[in-house]
């Protein structure tokens, strides 16, 4: 199992979203949006708050693949891996759940919690990062998607 680093941990963080791909039983894909996706000791995990059909691809094919990226840096991660559905009663599957709970209200349900055990991770870049030529540094791409989005930090 591959770790996850800061800089991935950061991503994860920042983007918020993320999506989860899982197999369906015909062999389709299934994409799933995650804002519960979180990293403890170097491991991710995301909660299933209303992923029913997630669960079920994972019970039967645990292959999964995770995509996220921060809109405004224009990169992020490709985890290709291995779920692992954890008993209710897992210390992580408690404290995950919690936070979900903490976060959002104690109403959301967290049905399950999946570890992924991650066996190839891949950085994702936008073409903001590849052809620009003179090459820009991430605070411009950064800047530059503020502008397009119309948005300002948090903090400005």
């Amino acid at each position: 199992m591959i770790e996850i680093t800061a800089d991935m941990e950061s991503i994860i963080k920042q983007a918020i979203l993320s999506f989860v791909a899982t197999v369906n039983e015909d062999g389709t894909p299934n994409l799933s949006p995650k804002a519960s996706l979180t990293v403890t000791d170097g491991v991710p995990y995301f909660a299933d708050i209303a992923s029913s059909r997630t669960i079920l691809n994972l019970k039967r094919n645990p292959a999964v693949e995770i995509n996220v990226v921060d809109i405004f840096q224009r990169r992020g991660y490709r985890f290709k891996g291995r779920a692992l559905i954890l008993p209710p009663d897992h210390d992580k599957s408690l404290m995950i759940a919690n936070s979900v709970r903490a976060m959002n209200g104690p109403e959301y349900p967290v049905d399950h919690v999946v570890k992924i055990e991650t066996s190839s991770i891949t950085p994702l870049l936008s073409p903001a990062h590849v052809f620009a030529h003179p090459p820009r540094t991430q605070d411009e791409i950064r800047n530059t998607y503020y502008q397009k989005y119309g948005v300002k930090p948090l903090g400005t």
